[in-house]
């Protein structure tokens, strides 16, 4: 069972996760914020990776820094539990449609951190939440886990659906690219490392 916990302490966060990527989608998440929790569990749900998330942060700032290394921290964790990822599909692009809104996210497990992001929201807030902050999150977590990762909104004008369309369409590429193929069982690189 691939798997990893993190727990990572700083003067702003004091996160604690375990992550089973190999999961049923069981999920308990606190993170202080609502809305965040929500994305993180159709996350964890949708992936069908089990997440057990628990963050303390300084949200009587704001929810910057709370968002933003709750994603550095899910990112070193899918790096941690993938391992060497030999066997793995490495690719994978999904489209998640939810009502007038369709979202996109294509992944590569590629060891090379990258983030092309493009949510255009209609509203600046979403469940109390700037929405804005979300790119931070996702660029953190590629970040973390050393992917490649395209995500954005094809098009959408309801907030709420857009971004949550956006964390279900990563969850299941981030499913995809982690499953094992069948015809592949070294590592899937011509380099012969991720």
């Amino acid at each position: 069972m691939r798997s990893a916990e993190i727990l990572r302490e700083t003067g702003e966060t004091r996160i604690s996760l375990r992550l089973v990527i190999d999961g049923e989608g069981k999920r308990s998440i606190d993170t202080c914020i609502g809305f965040f929790d929500h994305m993180i569990d159709l996350f964890a749900r949708h992936g069908l990776f089990d997440i057990a998330l628990s963050v303390k942060g300084d949200t009587r700032v704001d929810e910057h820094h709370t968002i933003e290394d709750t994603g550095i921290v899910l990112g070193e964790a899918f790096a941690k539990a993938a391992g060497d990822k030999a066997g793995i599909c490495r690719y994978a692009t999904q489209f998640v449609p939810m009502d007038e809104t369709l979202a996109f996210a294509s992944v590569d497990f590629s060891g090379r951190a990258y983030l092309a992001y493009s949510a255009a929201c209609p509203d600046e807030t979403v469940g109390g939440v700037t929405a804005q902050i979300f790119e931070e999150f996702f660029r953190a977590f590629a970040m973390g886990a050393r992917i490649t990762l395209h995500t954005g909104v094809l098009y959408g004008a309801n907030t709420h659906h857009m971004i949550e369309a956006v964390f279900k369409a990563v969850a299941r590429a981030l499913r995809f690219a982690l499953e094992a193929d069948p015809r592949c069982s070294g590592i899937p690189s011509t380099k012969g490392i991720l």
